[in-house]
């Protein structure tokens, strides 16, 4: 197999360190070498590759942001390259990642006690431990203030009820970082697995993300210690800055995924001949390139300034709406455009246009759909929030 190499049109490798240049290529090679033979089985079996998380963790990729308690402390735009490079692999290897790191990890170093940090965060790094993120129900996706799953207070203990839904690694999850309404506030909750009345149950028959565990979440009288609920966390800015950290991965991971057909349809289109020529000769097929080609280009452009924004810390959940609705959208266009340059070769397993394809259509839903970003920047152009 050709080794893989990245669309760059704007040169923007001259804008990378060396660090950030070397950690892309590492990542890069992991994929092609650990993931790029075995993700189609896992894709058809429904099944993530458990095999390579010690990995992950040896690489540093899991929490890479974050600071000390044995993460890797990267800098932001070197994180979004991972991303981008993982899912270039399959967004359910990214979505592992960015789950481990932006929705359970983070929540933790930003909100959690001294006792919560030491006890879970080197077990997450190191992929030692799997966690997952519960605030998604099966009535209230788009609203999450709209939650269901309570917690009341008894004595030495929190009794959680409730259930959530969509939940990536919930069946295989550690530990779970829960949010819920303790009288009437949001609170986030450590719930481990094991605990007297936590069950899961796998989310069956997908089209979409079948390399990745989703599950839901069951709450019946679940007692959990007082000191597993996250001290720092009070309202709906907890769960919301979470997610602003997964959607940046999201971003950038969205682009990775672009790159892969872009790739794809480019090399098939020089070796495919109908007409006694390849069809990248025809104007249809050029033009297709050319829009495939701009696209990942501005995507690119639309994450390299938003990492440095985020490192700046002027970032804005509206600015990562941007990015994710933007990246998402033509990330899915691009499969699209490159499973019917493919022809009845897109729609086999030969390819990955596919399955990104396939995988495209749940990523434009999680983290916020697609119209939700659309009125998140809606609200932030106009004053008005038009979602309430």
């Amino acid at each position: 197999m050709d080794k893989f190499e990245g669309a760059d049109f704007y040169i923007l490798d001259d804008v990378l360190t060396e660090e950030q240049r070397l950690i892309r290529d590492t990542v890069r090679d992991f994929v092609d070498d650990q993931i790029v033979d075995i993700i189609d089985d896992c894709f058809m079996e429904d099944r993530f590759p458990n095999q390579v998380i010690p990995m992950l963790g040896e690489l540093g990729l899991l929490g890479a942001n974050l600071e000390g308690y044995e993460c890797a402390g990267l800098d932001n735009t070197a994180y979004g390259l991972i991303m981008q490079e993982l899912e270039r692999g399959d967004s359910g290897l990214r979505s592992f990642v960015s789950v481990q790191g932006g929705l359970v990890m983070y929540p933790i170093h930003r909100y959690g006690s001294e006792e919560q940090k030491q006890k879970f965060l080197p077990e997450l790094a190191a992929g030692r431990m799997i966690g997952c993120f519960g605030l998604t129900e099966p009535d209230y996706g788009s609203n999450p203030s709209g939650m269901i799953t309570h917690a009341v207070e008894d004595g030495d203990s929190y009794v959680l009820n409730g259930n959530k839904m969509w939940i990536t690694n919930g069946c295989v999850a550690d530990v779970a970082v829960v949010w819920a309404k303790l009288d009437g506030r949001i609170k986030g909750f450590l719930v481990e697995k094991g605990t007297e009345g936590f069950s899961t149950t796998k989310q069956e028959k997908k089209f979409s993300l079948r390399a990745s565990i989703t599950s839901e979440l069951h709450f019946q009288d679940c007692r959990i210690p007082k000191s597993n609920m996250l001290p720092e966390a009070d309202g709906l800015g907890g769960p919301l800055s979470c997610l602003t950290q997964a959607r940046y991965g999201i971003a950038w991971g969205a682009t990775g995924a672009a790159m892969a057909c872009f790739d794809a349809a480019k090399s098939y289109s020089l070796s495919r001949i109908q007409f006694d020529k390849p069809i990248a000769s025809f104007q249809l097929v050029q033009q297709k390139l050319a829009e495939m080609f701009t696209e990942i280009t501005k995507a690119q452009l639309l994450n390299l300034r938003l990492s440095q924004i985020k490192e700046s810390g002027k970032m804005t959940a509206q600015h990562v709406s941007m990015a994710k609705r933007n990246n998402v959208h033509w990330a899915l266009e691009i499969a699209r455009s490159a499973r019917d340059l493919l022809g009845a070769n897109g729609v086999t397993h030969e390819y990955p246009v596919g399955r990104h394809m396939l995988n495209l259509e749940s990523v434009k839903t999680y983290e916020g759909t697609h119209d939700i970003h659309s009125l998140i920047l809606g609200h932030e152009i106009t004053g008005i929030p038009a979602y309430k």
